[in-house]
């Protein structure tokens, strides 16, 4: 696989004043454009996207100071105005484009490598199990995007949900883990970047269908789930957890994402310093060939 990543890497250099589709991504790494995504990002410490507004943004700088014309660069390199242009290089690298031009300023970016770096020490626990189509019946909320420690919003939608509620909740709940589950989806293009916004649900997995009017429900479809136990201070053992799916398991493993809302609990136990928690993410086994 990591060949494939750096044949990506070696694409993206030749067309980088073009275009780049989810397509052209998927044929070539061979995963689904949301799957490579998501685990670029872990790999990387960025989104895709902003790997290559900043290559192209770096290989802008070098012809600036070749004597290119900004009107030049901006329209080359996909930008709508001079002042889009202006404004992503200077937040950047600093300097307007005119200041590179006039005083030789450079700011560089290098084309990423991937390889093995191999530290060893801890394997990782996971299981693969197939959940028939069931029910989220909770309360939701938009909330912003944020990798690590704890979410201020997503607590303060805990705190909203009324004793009312709760019960109903417990009355639906028929399917494990039988406790609240966390329940991510519909987050914002720029969430990679921890830009944006996302909808958090807090509810309970369940057969039956939602009767009551202050609750809501979400649709889940039959998949298979990789389920990731961990156990250690909340929530960085479970942020961190995440991170290693991303960035170690998903490389290696025979599995791809399918695209469905990311699901987590936690068994409190009165502390934050050792604590239960699974984190599920719907996958599929992953096909020999190229996708086309």
């Amino acid at each position: 696989m990591l060949q494939e990543f750096n044949n990506l890497m070696d694409y993206i250099e030749t067309h980088l004043t073009e275009e780049i589709s989810g397509k052209d991504i998927s044929k070539i790494v061979g995963l689904s454009d949301y799957h490579f995504k998501r685990m670029f990002s872990y790999m990387a410490g960025m989104s895709l996207n902003e790997y290559i507004k900043n290559r192209r943004l770096s290989v802008a700088n070098v012809e600036l100071i070749n004597g290119a014309k900004v009107t030049d660069i901006a329209y080359k390199y996909g930008y709508q105005s001079i002042e889009g242009f202006s404004r992503a290089f200077r937040e950047w690298s600093g300097f307007l484009p005119s200041a590179v031009t006039k005083n030789k300023i450079q700011k560089s970016f290098p084309k990423f490598s991937f390889y093995i770096d191999i530290k060893g020490g801890k394997s990782m626990e996971f299981k693969i199990e197939k959940k028939e189509k069931f029910n989220i019946v909770g309360v939701s909320k938009r909330v912003p995007i944020q990798f690590e420690g704890e979410n201020k919003a997503i607590l303060e939608l805990a705190h909203s949900i009324t004793e009312q509620q709760r019960n109903e909740m417990h009355q639906l709940a028929d399917l494990y883990p039988h406790q609240v589950l966390n329940v991510s989806f519909d987050f914002d293009d720029d969430y990679l970047e921890e830009k944006g916004c996302l909808t958090h649900m807090i509810g309970f997995a369940t057969t039956k269908e939602n009767p009551f009017d202050n609750l809501e429900q979400i649709t889940i479809e039959e998949s298979l789930w990789a389920v990731f136990p961990n156990q250690g201070p909340f929530p960085a053992t479970l942020q961190e957890t995440t991170a290693k799916i991303y960035s170690e398991w998903l490389p290696s493993s025979d599995y791809e994402l399918v695209e469905r809302p990311g699901i987590s609990f936690t068994k409190y136990n009165g502390t934050s310093e050792n604590v239960y928690s699974e984190i599920w993410m719907a996958v599929k086994k992953k096909v020999s060939d190229k996708l086309g």
